[in-house]
């Protein structure tokens, strides 16, 4: 087996743990709160990360000189997921993963006044073309519809700016170590709110906390293991079968099953993003210096 079929096989199994923790977390929120189930997933996800911290080389990969980017990227993390989660408790499965699709176009667009980047003509239509797709997912259809649609927007923004930190201080920064303390702040945040949202779990909602925590540090392990096999420009586009375990599962458990528009609007969001991806890949190309 090649390096690169390895990468495919590693981005597919992370994004399948991905969809299978968003649809746990989902069956969870008809029950709990958004901050108890982003409680219980850092809290059981911690000790894993530290687990494979050590596997990979020592805890001493958790040591940092960064404290205070870690504490925005963990800000900025709690808010992604208090947003995603409450997203999905008010939005269809399929629904709410194509409008998450948004959040590398908002990177490309936000790259620009936070990190000093250019965008080139091709890239900035298809940004747009790919925010026209995200308009006829969540054409409005009553209150819940739309508040949905704004929380799912807001958290795929919240998730653009922790993948501009990532990349402005990830070099200077061991992986494990932004994982670990990114991890640690949702942990603390939400502890502190348990008082006003707790909601006794009954048997089945622990193994789902406990399902939702390993799925988490699973699919971020094979995602990570994906990018060290093949070139981004190869496993990235992999992530896109998000759509449909996304569908299979919303249909499964919920019966939801999208229209012809979440379609459309998903395909324009899929081919913006693979469009911007091949196009960096070309610039990466043409820059790199020749023998």
């Amino acid at each position: 087996m090649t390096t690169s079929l390895k990468g495919i096989l590693c981005m597919c199994l992370g994004v399948l743990f991905l969809a299978l923790g968003d649809a746990v977390s989902k069956w969870l929120g008809e029950v709990h709160s958004p901050l108890q189930i982003i409680f219980f997933r850092a809290l059981i996800s911690l000790p894993l990360i530290a687990l494979l911290a050590h596997f990979a080389g020592g805890l001493r990969k958790l040591r940092t000189k960064r404290p205070g980017v870690h504490l925005l990227r963990g800000l900025i993390y709690t808010a992604t997921m208090v947003c995603f989660v409450w997203g999905l408790t008010l939005l269809p499965l399929a629904e709410a993963t194509a409008i998450a699709f948004v959040a590398p176009l908002f990177v490309t667009l936000l790259s620009v006044p936070l990190l000093g980047e250019r965008i080139d003509p091709p890239v900035l239509i298809a940004s747009l073309v790919g925010f026209a797709g995200v308009l006829i997912v969540v054409r409005p259809n009553g209150d819940a519809f739309q508040m949905g649609a704004l929380v799912l927007v807001g958290a795929a923004l919240f998730y653009a700016l922790m993948m501009i930190t990532a990349r402005r201080y990830g070099a200077r920064e061991h992986l494990w170590a932004m994982l670990f303390y990114m991890t640690c702040v949702p942990l603390v945040v939400t502890a502190l709110t348990l008082p006003w949202v707790w909601q006794t779990p009954q048997p089945w909602h622990w193994v789902g906390f406990f399902a939702s925590g390993i799925l988490g540090v699973a699919a971020t392990a094979f995602i990570t293991l994906a990018f060290r096999f093949a070139p981004a420009a190869i496993a990235a586009p992999f992530d896109y079968t998000a759509m449909l375990w996304a569908v299979l599962l919303g249909w499964w458990f919920w019966g939801e099953m999208p229209d012809l528009w979440v379609w459309v609007g998903s395909a324009l969001i899929m081919g913006s993003g693979l469009a911007v991806a091949y196009h960096d890949r070309r610039t990466t190309l043409k820059r790199r210096p020749t023998a």
